[in-house]
């Protein structure tokens, strides 16, 4: 066997478990993406924006959602917490939004924050507790 034919079985094998490792992730990637875009913490941020007047204000309408729903979910012994990035489609202009979510002892998502970013500020949808008035 030559020389050449060794450099291109080599070569040919690197590119086939190249090609292999590169499915695998991207099957992992396409996986977690997928799973976090359909769960119920997803389904609940979407509403939360959907319905949310002051991000209304700003954007309009809201159209639609980005396809892809990034971020984390941890859960825990009944307990959940999930922060999630969402792009949201607005009929005046489009926002990348974040929204962070918790449960307890099994019970349904409920939005503990939730912001969006907008010609370069940060927007905060709920409001904080405001002081106790004074005496």
């Amino acid at each position: 066997m030559s020389t050449k034919k060794i450099i291109l079985i080599i070569v040919g094998i690197i590119v086939v478990l190249g090609l292999i490792v590169a499915l695998f992730v991207g099957g992992i990637a396409f996986f977690v993406f997928r799973t976090i875009g359909h769960s119920e913490a997803a389904d609940q941020a979407r509403t939360y924006l959907r319905n949310n007047e002051k991000l209304k204000q700003d954007i309009g309408e809201v159209d639609d959602f980005g396809s892809i729903v990034s971020g984390n979910i941890n859960v825990s012994n009944g307990d959940g917490v999930a922060t999630l990035y969402l792009k949201v489609y607005g009929a005046k202009k489009t926002v990348n939004a974040r929204v962070d979510l918790a449960y307890r002892s099994n019970r349904n998502w409920r939005v503990t924050d939730a912001s969006y970013e907008s010609d370069g500020k940060t927007i905060e949808l709920m409001q904080p507790y405001e002081p106790a008035p004074s005496p």
